[in-house]
């Protein structure tokens, strides 16, 4: 009997249009995030979501307050669900990192996978915390269906390790728009489908066009 996962993005906030660098940062909700996030917990509604999961940060536990609304579900708080942490880059323009902490960032582009910011997180150490806990959600809902709410970086990791994809270029082939829906299927705790990927269908009628967002790869 094989285990759903709804892993969701939060919806969008002031600052992630800004091309600044705030995964520790705790930001909330703009009104287009609560309207996106809405237009998920509509499309949510009628599926058999037995409990919801969340990053302790206001932004992603707003998002699953909303989502969960229409089941009556209060968000359970997973610390290890939170994001990235930047270090002394939190709130800062690309452009001002590049000039301020120009040999650091150019580390960064390198390798976002094992380098990280004084003060920050490195990739591979957000995938170290954040994948026992989605395992211990998997377990702990066998057979059923659960969403956890997060964040882009977290939800790029978790998917490049929950489906074996080399996770060194998460940052450059992963995308996750706000409040979008993935779909996973787990088999087991370990062994993974992907069902739907970076899907926001639920309030857009085009997809997203690919840009920039913190990583020059797409330039």
């Amino acid at each position: 009997m094989s285990t759903r996962v709804a892993l969701i993005r939060h919806g969008a906030t002031t600052l992630s249009a800004e091309d600044r660098f705030a995964g520790a940062t705790n930001v909330e909700l703009s009104d287009l995030g609560r309207a996106q996030a809405r237009a998920l917990a509509e499309r949510l509604a009628n599926e058999p979501v037995a409990a919801i999961y969340a990053s302790p940060l206001r932004r992603t536990v707003e998002t699953a307050s909303l989502v969960g609304a229409p089941h009556g579900l209060t968000p359970l708080p997973r610390d290890a669900l939170r994001e990235i942490d930047h270090g002394h880059w939190e709130t800062l323009t690309r452009a001002e990192v590049e000039q301020r902490y120009g040999v650091e960032y150019a580390a960064w582009e390198t390798d976002p996978f094992t380098f990280a910011p004084p003060g920050g997180e490195s990739g591979v150490s957000v995938m170290a915390r954040a994948l026992p806990a989605l395992r211990e959600i998997v377990l702990a809902h066998t057979g059923g269906f659960v969403a956890v709410v997060s964040h882009k970086a977290t939800i790029r990791l978790l998917l490049c390790a929950v489906l074996g994809i080399d996770a060194r270029g998460y940052r450059d082939r992963l995308d996750q728009a706000p409040a979008c829906l993935n779909l996973l299927e787990f088999k087991d705790p370990v062994r993974a489908r992907l069902m739907l990927f970076n899907d926001v269908s639920h309030y857009a009628a085009t997809p997203r066009r690919p840009g920039p967002l913190l990583s020059k790869w797409w330039e």
